[in-house]
């Protein structure tokens, strides 16, 4: 019996690593056969996989590469992560896909990256944030400089009297955030009863903005108008704002049109937000990059367009508001 027991297991061993291993070579075959149809191969390389912003942009992107006949490819780190997004563009590399879009980095392991991927033929475009230093092909995204302005012009046109401003940025070696930032400096300076007296660090999380909203508030009493430079902040400093309650409510400026923030928009919370068009960012980078692939060199910069969305832009969490308007 026991020997009976004994050779049926040195049977079913190798017999189910031969299924295994049957299984992972019939799903590389198939995976490989499926990417075979498709004219090229794209990598998306995202900030973080999970971000509603950046799902947008993938969004937009997949869209576009249907309508090219691309075989794209969504890949990044689950959270905000330099060294891990800077080693996805080197797999990427490594595996040869046809192109690469990804976020514009200021690492200058960023720019060894994009020359690589040039050496091996592989086209790459910065989306979002640029890094016109980096060698890469073109960019697509907002004129960050222009947003952050149109967001200091919003600040002055709807607030009235003196005004103590705190801005919660994303990341302050972010080279879109701080294009922002100096935009919104740029306007305000305009205006001598507006004056930012702080800025503070959300690491681009929900909770990093209502921790930074909530310090900056128990530590200044005189903070009349908050500006949440990156997509998540504005709903931080709306948490912050509800949880320390202060005698008069700070007006809030935001950015992006994320389902939550227009939720709030309605609920006048946010009194207003900085809209971009991450939809279009992804459709035109892949667009441009298929145009490159036969042989019809893009622009450089490719600018998308920014609005301002307010309370009456809103219903039931839809901006009814065209684009450009």
């Amino acid at each position: 019996m026991v020997r009976k027991i004994f050779f049926t297991i040195l049977f079913l061993i190798p017999f189910c690593l031969m299924l295994y291993y049957g299984k992972e070579t019939f799903y590389i075959d198939q995976q490989a056969a499926t990417q075979e149809m498709y004219d090229y191969h794209f990598a998306l390389v995202t900030e973080e996989v999970g971000n509603n912003y950046w799902h947008f942009i993938e969004k937009g992107a997949k869209q576009a590469a249907e309508e090219h006949n691309v075989y794209l490819e969504y890949v990044g780190p689950k959270v905000t992560d330099t060294d891990e997004r800077l080693d996805t563009l080197d797999r990427m590399i490594a595996a040869n896909v046809d192109a690469i879009i990804t976020k514009g980095m200021s690492d200058p392991r960023f720019r060894q990256l994009v020359q690589k991927a040039k050496e091996h033929q592989i086209p790459v475009a910065t989306i979002d944030t640029d890094n016109s230093g980096s060698g890469r092909d073109f960019y697509v995204g907002t004129d960050n400089f222009e947003a952050g302005y149109l967001a200091g012009k919003t600040m002055i046109e709807e607030t009235e009297g003196e005004q103590k401003v705190v801005a919660i940025i994303g990341l302050k070696d972010a080279q879109n955030q701080m294009e922002r930032l100096e935009g919104f400096e740029e306007a305000i300076s305009q205006e001598e009863r507006i004056e930012l007296v702080a800025v503070a660090e959300s690491n681009i999380t929900e909770l990093g903005a209502a921790d930074a909203t909530y310090q900056l508030l128990k530590s200044r009493s005189d903070i009349t108008a908050i500006f949440g430079i990156s997509a998540l902040d504005g709903m931080g400093i709306v948490q912050a704002i509800d949880e320390f309650q202060p005698t008069t409510r700070p007006y809030v400026l935001a950015f992006d049109i994320l389902p939550e923030t227009l939720e709030l928009i309605e609920d006048d919370k946010i009194q207003a937000t900085i809209a971009q068009y991450p939809e279009e960012m992804g459709k035109m980078a892949v667009k441009e990059m298929y145009q490159l692939h036969q042989k019809d060199q893009p622009e450089n910069i490719h600018h998308t367009k920014t609005g301002v969305i307010k309370k009456e832009d809103v219903m039931n969490g839809e901006v009814f508001l065209k684009e450009g308007e």
